[in-house]
Parts: C-alpha cells; sequence; structure tokens
C-alpha cells in the first residue's frame, strides 16, 4: 500500500471515531509515525482527501467496466452496475462520506463546492465511458444532464440510508423514465445501444 492510500485510510479510520470536521492532518500523520511535510507531499489540503476518495471510487467504476458480464448486460442494467461499483468502495465509509458533502455544502465554501460540482462531471464522464455510451452533440449533452441528475439523485438516497436496496430502485425507476421521455422525444433507447 502506498502512502498516499495509507493517509487516506487512516483519516477515514480517524473519522470513522470522531465526525469528518475534527480530523487533522498532523494527528493523522502523527498516528503514521510521519512527518506533516510527508502528508503534504501528497495531499496540498484535508480537501485533497475527499478528492482522493472519490478518485478511488472512480477507479472502482472504471476497474468494474473491464468485466467481459458486463458488456453483455443492458446500458440500463451496466449503469446500475457501474454506479453501484463507485458506491462500493464509500460503503463502509457511508456516514464519514456524508459528513464530507455536508462540510463542502456549509455556506461560504464555494471553494470547494464549485470544484465539488466539477467532479461530479468528471465522475459521470467516467461512467459515460465506462457503459459504452456514445451519444455526440444534442443528445450527448441531453444524456449527461439525465445521468448526472439521476447519479447524484442515487447517491444522495444511498448516504441516508444503511444498505443500497432503495437507492436500487431510485436508479432503476429514473432510467426507465429516461428511456421512456427518449422514445417520447423520437431518440433512440440508450437500452438499443444506438449512437
Amino acid at each position: 500500500m502506498t502512502t498516499r492510500e495509507r493517509i487516506l485510510d487512516a483519516a477515514l479510520e480517524r473519522a470513522a471515531r470522531m465526525h469528518w470536521e475534527r480530523v487533522r492532518l498532523a494527528d493523522v500523520a502523527a498516528g503514521l509515525g510521519i512527518t506533516l511535510a510527508q502528508v503534504r507531499a501528497h495531499f496540498t489540503d484535508k480537501e485533497a482527501l475527499v478528492d482522493a476518495l472519490w478518485d478511488r471510487a472512480d477507479a472502482a467504476l472504471v476497474a468494474r467496466a473491464a468485466d467481459a458480464e458486463l458488456a453483455t448486460s443492458s446500458v440500463p442494467q451496466r449503469l446500475e452496475a457501474l454506479v453501484f461499483a463507485w458506491l462500493a468502495p464509500l460503503a463502509p465509509h457511508r456516514r464519514t462520506v456524508r459528513e464530507m458533502l455536508l462540510v463542502r455544502l456549509e455556506p461560504g465554501h464555494l471553494h470547494v463546492q464549485l470544484p465539488s460540482l466539477l467532479r461530479v462531471s468528471k465522475t459521470v464522464q467516467w461512467l459515460r465511458e465506462a457503459a459504452g455510451l456514445r451519444a455526440a452533440f444534442a443528445r450527448r449533452a441531453l444524456e449527461e444532464t439525465a445521468l448526472t441528475l439521476l447519479f447524484t439523485a442515487t447517491v444522495a438516497r444511498w448516504l441516508r440510508d444503511a444498505d443500497d436496496a432503495r437507492a436500487r430502485e431510485l436508479l432503476r425507476a429514473g432510467l426507465r423514465t429516461a428511456e421512456t421521455f427518449a422514445r417520447g422525444i423520437g431518440l433512440p433507447c440508450a437500452s438499443q445501444g444506438v449512437d
């Protein structure tokens, strides 16, 4: 395990015992027997730890895309599998993830709120790539908007529950609604695999 991963895991372990807001990088360093300068070499601030956790989730999503079984699934099935692959590394830290997001949403934290919006966009781009979505131009924009809304709603539902059941239901219902909408305006459905 790299030092970067050890630092992130140590911070998550500390957060499990207290609120994320109370985690201090100096305490994480001391717990690992390293200096604060060594922590800074990997993370410019505590917010960078949150981004590292999102990177871990993005990596899990991309890794899941390599599953041969997934390639033969319908697009809605692929999207569901990929969203829950993204959530899997976060699951042991569900309470802490909720706290991380609440801290980012506090008034006056525009310096982390705006990058958080860009971060969601980045994850949705990986989701589209991993699911094999190939739409372009206006269809891509509609697809990205729908996926962003559905992804954030699913994550929000998942954060409020102790398990995945209701978040899965919400995602499945949203994917069905998106396909019905696409058919209603004359677009090929994602489940048909049309570009």
